[in-house]
């Protein structure tokens, strides 16, 4: 079921990068809700989101890496959306990969995602998280799939 909260594509077309991201930021009924992912920018070529460490941590008191995971996807799915007319089409993440080169124990970390390949039925975003001193935490690629409703 489409998300009522989700911009028509008159809005993606219309609205600015900042005021997509307020639109999007915690989607009620989401896991980016849950995680307290908070968009910044939403454009067709790149989205960007912060994302609290507390609340989204591992029993070893570190980011968890499944939560880096889920933000890189929530970002290239958002993306991908930005560049689909949202009542004909949805995409859905069907591949992820990610390294996770640095630990995060505190504040909230920033990602960016930028589109790396648009096809008819794939895009491929390439997402790097970062901690609030702007040292890389997480390098990941999602692979979208654009599926017909």
């Amino acid at each position: 079921m489409l998300n009522p909260h989700l911009p028509s594509p008159e809005e993606f077309a219309t609205l600015s990068p900042e005021a997509l991201a307020a639109r999007l930021s915690a989607l009620p009924g989401t896991l980016g809700e849950r995680l307290g992912i908070r968009f910044t920018h939403v454009a067709r070529d790149r989205v960007d989101a912060v994302m609290p460490v507390d609340g989204n941590r591992q029993p070893a008191g570190r980011l968890h890496g499944g939560a880096n995971i889920a933000l890189a996807e929530e970002l290239a799915s958002v993306g991908s959306w930005a560049n689909l007319d949202v009542t004909r089409q949805v995409a859905v993440g069907v591949d992820i990969n990610a390294t996770h080169v640095r630990g995060v124990t505190g504040g909230e970390v920033n990602a960016s995602a930028r589109l790396a390949y648009r096809g008819r039925t794939v895009m491929v975003w390439e997402i790097e998280v970062r901690d609030e001193r702007g040292k890389l935490t997480c390098l990941a690629r999602c692979t979208c799939n654009v599926i017909n409703r």
